[in-house]
Order: C-alpha cells, then sequence, then structure tokens
C-alpha cells in the first residue's frame, strides 16, 4: 500500500496522461458513449487521489455550463412560440417566387440564426426546407443537406453564444485568469472562416453527390404530416375572405383542396373566397394542427356529431391495428367515431399521404389517427383491442402570441452581454425567468429542451483538465511541447492550435476537446510568453469547423442520416473546406490579432 502511495506521490503526472490517454482510446473505440467516458475517466482521478473532493464539486460552480443550459430553454421558447417556424415559413413563400434568391437568403439566415442559437434545432428545422428548395429549384437535395449544415456549424463560430463549445473554452479562459469574452469578441475570425467557407462551397459544389437518397418524401423522415380538414364555421373570422389570404397556409400548413357542397376542387383556388361549411383539405405537421385546434378559426377534421369540438378534452394518438375490423372501409365508418362523443383529427400514413380527403379515407394496418375528446373517451378508447398506443399525443401547439417576448429576451441578451452591462450568464438566467413566468414555455418542456448528457460532459471534462492541471500532467505536457513550439515562427503557432483542435474535433467530442485543450493551451502560451488570447480564439473555432466526418460535429450525423449520404461524400467536400476555413481564421487571427 506505502508502494502504491509513494508511485502516485512521484508520478502523478505520468498517472495523469495515462489515464488522459486511455479515456482517448475509449473515445474513439465509441463502446461508451463520450459522457461516460468522462465521468469514468473524472472518477478515476478522484479515486487515484490526483483530483481532490473539493475541487471535484468546485466544478459545478462554473458558469459555463449552466449557460450553455440557460442558452438551451431560450432556443426551446423561440421554437415553443412558433418564432423559427414562422421564419422557415417566409422562406418557402420568397423559394416558391425566387427559387435561386432563396438559397442565398437561406445561407444568410442560417449564419444569423446558428450564430445565437443553437444550431441543433435551426438544423432539424432547415432539413425539410432543404428538401423543398430541391424541388422549387430542380437542384439534387444532396448538393444542398451538407453546405446548409456546414454554413450552420460556421454561423455557430461567429459569436460567443453560436456553440456551447465557445462558452466552455470561454468560461475555462476566465477561470484561468484571461480577460472574459465578449459575445462578439470571436466575430471578425468566425466571419472570415464563414465568408471563406461559402465560397469555398460555392466553387467546390462539384465534389458533392448529385444521386437522390433513398430515402421517400420531402422531409427526410424527420416530420409527421397528417391529412385534415380545416371546416370553416359560422362564426369563424375568415368567412368571406380569400383562401391566398390565409395566413395559416404556409410551409406547417399545405393546401390540397377544397370541398364544398360534396365536390372537391383542386387547383386556382387562391382567388377562390371561402362560405360558411367550407373544407379546406391540408396536409400539417402535429404541431401546426394542435396551433391550429387552439385558435378558432376554423373546426378541425370530422366527427359523426356536428356538436362535437375538436377544442375539447384532449388529443390521443393511436395506431389501426391490423385486425381492425374497418380496414379497407372509409375513415367516417370506423366505429369509435360514432359509438363515442370524439372527433378525428388526422391521420397519418408511412411514406404516403392518404386521401381524396378525410372522411373517405380508406383505412389501412398502421394508420396513426390524432382524435380528440373527453376523458372518459379516451379511456374506452385504450380498452379498444384494434386500436395499438393509445397515448396522449406529446405534440403542442406554438404560443404564437408570446413570440414577441421570447423575441426579446434572447435579444436582451445579446445586447446586454455586447455593451458589458452584465455577464452573458446572468443575463442569460433573467431572461430564462422572463420566459418561464410569461408562459413562453412550460417549465417541463424549458428542462427537456437542455441537452442533459451535453451539460454532464462538460461538468465531467471540466473535472479531467482541473485533475490534470493538479495532477502535473498539464506542466508535463507544456514541458514536452515548448521545445517544439520555441522554433517555430510566432504565427504559426494559432495554425498549430487549430488544426490539433480540429483533427482530435473530427474523431472526438468537440466538447471533450475543448475542455481539455484549453488550459493546455493557455500554459503554453504562457510558456512561450505570447498572448494566449489568439490561440484561445482558434482553439474554440477550431473544435467546432468540424466538416469532414459524420460525427465531427451532431449536426453532420442529422444531415447524414437525412441525406442518406456515405462517409466518403463527408471526406470528399469536408476535408478541403476544413483547410479553407482554417486557413481564413488563422490569417485573419495572425493579421487582425
Amino acid at each position: 500500500m506505502h508502494f502504491i502511495t509513494a508511485l502516485l506521490g512521484i508520478y502523478r503526472a505520468e498517472i495523469g496522461l495515462v489515464i488522459l490517454a486511455c479515456m482517448f482510446v475509449a473515445f474513439v473505440r465509441e463502446r461508451y458513449s463520450p459522457t461516460v467516458v468522462s465521468v469514468l475517466g473524472a472518477c478515476a482521478f478522484a479515486l487515484l487521489g490526483l483530483l481532490d473532493e473539493k475541487s471535484l464539486f468546485s466544478v459545478f460552480s462554473n458558469s459555463a455550463p449552466l449557460t450553455v443550459g440557460a442558452m438551451f430553454v431560450l432556443s426551446g421558447a423561440l421554437i415553443r412560440t412558433g418564432t423559427i417556424n414562422r421564419i422557415a415559413d417566409l422562406v418557402m413563400v420568397r423559394a416558391q417566387k425566387h427559387p435561386r434568391l432563396a438559397l442565398v437568403e437561406v445561407a444568410v439566415g442560417t449564419v444569423l440564426l446558428s450564430a445565437f442559437l443553437n444550431n441543433t434545432p435551426v438544423v432539424v428545422l432547415l432539413i425539410p426546407i432543404m428538401f423543398r428548395l430541391a424541388q422549387a429549384t430542380a437542384y439534387p437535395v444532396k448538393k444542398l443537406l451538407i453546405p446548409m449544415n456546414a454554413v450552420a456549424v460556421m454561423g455557430g463560430c461567429v459569436t460567443l453564444i453560436g456553440t456551447s463549445t465557445n462558452l466552455i473554452v470561454a468560461g475555462i479562459a476566465a477561470e484561468q485568469g484571461m480577460q472574459p469574452f465578449g459575445i462578439f469578441d470571436i466575430t471578425p475570425y468566425g466571419l472570415a472562416g464563414t465568408i471563406a467557407g461559402v465560397i469555398g462551397l460555392a466553387c467546390l459544389s462539384f465534389l458533392l453527390p448529385s444521386d437522390p437518397p433513398s430515402i421517400a418524401g420531402e422531409n427526410g423522415g424527420n416530420v409527421q404530416e397528417y391529412l385534415t380538414e380545416l371546416v370553416v364555421t359560422p362564426d369563424s373570422e375568415v368567412v368571406g375572405r380569400e383562401i391566398g389570404e390565409l395566413s395559416v397556409l404556409g410551409r406547417s400548413v399545405t393546401l390540397i383542396g377544397l370541398k364544398r357542397a360534396g365536390e372537391i376542387r383542386r387547383h386556382d383556388l387562391e382567388q377562390e373566397e371561402l362560405h360558411i361549411g367550407d373544407r379546406l383539405i391540408v396536409r400539417a405537421d402535429g404541431t401546426a394542427i394542435m396551433t391550429l385546434r387552439e385558435s378558432g378559426d376554423f373546426e378541425l377534421g370530422i366527427a359523426a356529431d356536428s356538436e362535437t369540438s375538436a377544442r375539447e378534452g384532449t388529443v390521443i394518438e393511436a395506431m389501426v391495428a391490423p385486425s381492425h375490423p374497418s380496414i379497407g372501409e372509409r375513415l367516417i365508418d370506423i366505429p369509435f367515431l360514432h359509438a363515442l362523443r370524439v372527433r378525428l383529427i388526422g391521420i397519418h400514413r408511412a411514406r404516403h399521404l392518404p386521401g381524396p380527403d378525410l372522411a373517405d379515407t380508406r383505412v389501412r394496418g398502421a394508420d396513426r389517427l390524432l382524435v380528440a375528446g373527453s376523458d372518459d373517451a379516451m379511456r374506452s378508447l385504450k380498452d379498444n383491442p384494434n386500436l395499438i398506443g393509445v397515448d396522449i399525443s406529446r405534440t403542442r401547439a406554438f404560443r404564437p402570441r408570446k413570440a414577441w417576448i421570447a423575441i426579446l429576451a434572447m435579444a436582451a441578451v445579446v445586447i446586454l452581454s455586447a455593451l458589458d452591462v452584465i455577464g452573458i450568464g446572468l443575463a442569460a438566467f433573467i431572461a430564462v425567468g422572463v420566459i418561464l413566468v410569461t408562459r413562453c414555455i412550460d417549465a417541463e418542456e424549458a428542462w427537456a429542451a437542455i441537452d442533459g448528457d451535453v451539460l454532464i460532459l462538460i461538468f465531467a471534462m471540466l473535472a479531467v483538465g482541473l485533475a490534470l492541471e493538479q495532477a502535473g500532467s498539464v506542466a508535463l505536457m507544456v514541458g514536452w511541447i515548448t521545445p517544439l513550439m520555441q522554433v517555430a515562427p510566432q504565427w504559426s503557432l494559432v495554425f498549430i492550435v487549430y488544426f490539433a483542435a480540429l483533427i482530435l474535433s473530427e474523431l472526438l467530442s468537440n466538447n471533450a476537446v475543448a475542455a481539455l485543450l484549453t488550459p493546455l493551451t493557455i500554459a503554453l502560451a504562457h510558456q512561450l510568453g505570447t498572448d494566449p488570447r489568439p490561440l484561445v480564439i482558434a482553439l474554440m473555432i477550431g473544435a467546432s469547423a468540424c466538416f469532414a466526418t459524420p460525427i465531427g460535429y451532431q449536426t453532420n450525423a442529422l444531415v447524414y442520416a437525412a441525406g442518406d449520404y456515405r462517409f466518403a461524400d463527408f471526406v470528399r467536400i469536408g476535408v478541403p473546406l476544413n483547410l479553407i476555413v482554417g486557413v481564413a481564421v488563422c490569417s485573419a487571427l495572425v493579421i487582425l490579432g
């Protein structure tokens, strides 16, 4: 026992590096998630006495992960209030009139959104838009998805709040005694990389594949669309208005027909005035249906009893069992619709939109139904042996009337932190309080918007980084690297740091790489007698601007699946793009830094 204690005392730094090496091997092998590996690594340091208990728990006082969590909630509020969806609708309206110009506008809008919002929901939202733009412009969708994702990643490097990686690096740097970063301190360098990257994408588009994805449908499998009907009621404000003037129609609600007096019309409907009893046959995603249900402008769906309203009670989802006796029959004749006081407000069929309208749709096994009704009726449906997976719908309606609050809250965070009135962490937390008390987003939805996996990973890697410092491992590595770096030209240091972070992040979690390399980079800069700030900025951007593999950044994986790409597709376009963006960012740091 004394021998082990003596060994730990003499070779603390070397043992720390061994644990770090084991963690890197585990990251690469991917048998366990990066979060699990990080937690186990922190535990190993603590068990061996390389990290004391007080220091271990001190990482929870770091403001960076908490700020990341607050920004997740603010992004969730913008989505919940329909702000992001409304922007997407405007893009699609523009695309219908000027499809090629819309591509440029989408690129600019993606940069702006990703600069202030978590870019994962931005990419999720843009994937179906890219499928629609591909149809409108006749461009292969595979030539649009990777560039869209790359622009979103580059946009995240334009401000301090664009990615969680930036906030992590800034938080660690502040703890190391560096002057805190402002929200726009990295903007000149991020913009240099973004401009160069967009030009590079335009020039290298021939490297992108043009074959269609094998995935059917225009949403890449991301959105469930339902067939439903909007019934014009006698007290509706839309009576007498032209269909083309309706604000509800857009990307999420697409008109496919007008049913009047039993006759369905499909074409030239924009100038048609709405009459009482008209039925607009539309396709819409679940969120849009729930929003329409609460709006009061229309009655939704079909019911055996005309007095049954879709706004009553709750909404459940249910799947039609293959043994259902109504298979092949019209949906209006399905037995529960006549036996219970319910209203059927939507039907989804995988890879196909049913029709010709809701009532006359022929029932198939595995059809998914949205049904509104009283609690008693819902309990009866749950006992129905011919329906599978009956449960309360988790889809929520947008809250558009609260959108201005969410927008102002996010704008206040940006403006107050940019003017150094208050810190970004405090500003974000106050904004979270505002959006919660004003019900822009419910508490349970706010906490669900936080990616807990990311936060635990950040805390664990902060503990690992602190342990490496306490064990002397950082000083040992700096001692090894310093003689090599001393012979390198001063301007080359940002290039070395940037591309070291980039290469590691293409293989490992970028947040983990950022947390590990930040203290090492700062210590190295002090040892060399150079300003650490340009090196830290190079680390920030290099750890995020990863385009060469589907695992290099979290949104890469989303696009990889949606576009049915091959691994080589990312490598072919990503390697030259990495070089172009990296050279532009590092050159800007050398010239301006």
